[in-house]
């Protein structure tokens, strides 16, 4: 369906640059995405290419237009009847941009921009900086209906996507090595935006700068040591709070749901925190009573899982945090968590110091696989 669009919207754009006074064929019926496919929205004209109106200031004019140069483009020197254009499709831009070949030699190059440049550039004046039919944001949304639909119609927006280049700060417009015409591989560009201090979250609280933490905590947890950010986080928008992909307890506290669990229990056994003893489960357990359980499931105010784990990197195996934020303040509670062979313990944080020893009772012959 792309490419009927593309040959219609190239062939309507090449007409209007040669001075052509005949109509453009109207667009044929576009045939229905196949089963699957993501919604792409086609423009509601072809691009005009012809200049804009004289009354009307451009923001920004090509040079051989601006000076007047006809013919570096068409047959002729003459504004009013220049002629059919020297070369035909990106051959004709490639003329004076010749940088841009080896770009579009790209392993990924963008289907409108290997098309015909005029999909997205005005070859005379336009509205927009850099020749754009429109405003960049704008442009790639008018084809990228289903990215406009999260960015839009999420409760938590990305940054990215309404500050600075905006989709320009992580998508290359014209051609990548880099699949989904990413500037970077995606963690590399996560942690390139998220390795200072200040950023906010929606809520106007700090965002971690990960360069620094990553350098200083080197227990990290599997995805991040596998540098893949979308196991937890969608890129464009989400429902979830830190653009995270399912559930997960904001606070320090929560009721026991497993629901409320969704993003861990992707990956870890839900029924960690459902049974009140257990040899096999886990090795944060006292003999074969299972502390997941004691801590985490209750009706009022279970500790979340973000109570005893970063989930990003720690200093400690299993991600135990040194300590977690508690309180609007943001007032740091110490876990105070020391291993111990056979278990641990914890030290004035929400209670008076306690051990673990999974070794007491019929604990003693859990099988090797499920000590921690």
């Amino acid at each position: 369906m792309r490419t009927v669009r593309l040959r219609i919207l190239v062939a309507a754009a090449f007409l209007a640059l040669a001075g052509t006074s005949a109509a453009a064929p109207a667009p044929a019926p576009a045939p229905a995405p196949a089963k699957g496919a993501k919604a792409r929205s086609a423009p509601a004209a072809p691009p005009r290419q012809a200049p804009l109106p004289a009354n009307e200031k451009a923001a920004w004019t090509h040079a051989p237009y601006a000076a007047g140069d006809c013919s570096i483009c068409h047959e002729r020197n003459d504004a009013k009847n220049p002629g059919k254009l020297q070369k035909q499709g990106n051959d004709l831009c490639f003329m004076c941009h010749d940088e841009f070949q080896p770009i579009m030699g790209r392993k990924h190059p963008h289907a409108p921009a290997k098309a015909a440049c005029v999909s997205c550039h005005n070859a005379h004046d336009a509205r927009q900086s850099k020749l754009l039919h429109a405003e960049s944001s704008a442009l790639c949304l008018g084809c990228h209906g289903d990215v406009k639909a999260v960015a839009e119609g999420s409760k938590v927006r990305h940054d990215a996507l309404t500050q600075g280049k905006k989709c320009l700060n992580c998508h290359n417009p014209h051609a990548s090595n880099v699949e989904k015409l990413l500037t970077q591989l995606p963690y590399d560009l996560c942690v390139s935006c998220h390795s200072v201090d200040g950023l906010k979250d929606e809520s106007g609280r700090a965002l971690t700068n990960f360069k620094k933490w990553l350098e200083e905590n080197k227990e990290v947890h599997a995805p991040v040591a596998a540098k893949d950010c979308s196991s937890c986080h969608v890129p464009h928008g989400s429902g979830h709070f830190r653009l995270l992909v399912a559930d997960y307890p904001a606070e320090f506290y929560a009721p026991y749901d497993p629901k409320n669990y969704e993003l861990c229990f992707a990956c870890h056994n839900s029924e960690v925190a459902k049974n009140a003893e257990t040899t096999t489960l886990t090795g944060f357990r006292d003999g074969a009573r299972n502390l997941h359980f004691v801590h985490v499931n209750k009706s009022d105010r279970g500790r979340t899982c973000r109570a005893c784990h970063e989930v990003h990197a720690s200093k400690q195996p299993h991600q135990i945090r040194d300590g977690v934020p508690y309180g609007s303040k943001g007032w740091m509670l110490k876990v105070g968590f020391t291993p111990r062979e056979n278990g641990g313990s914890c030290s004035r944080t929400c209670h008076d110091t306690k051990d673990y020893d999974r070794t007491k009772g019929a604990a003693a012959k859990a099988p090797a696989s499920a000590k921690k």
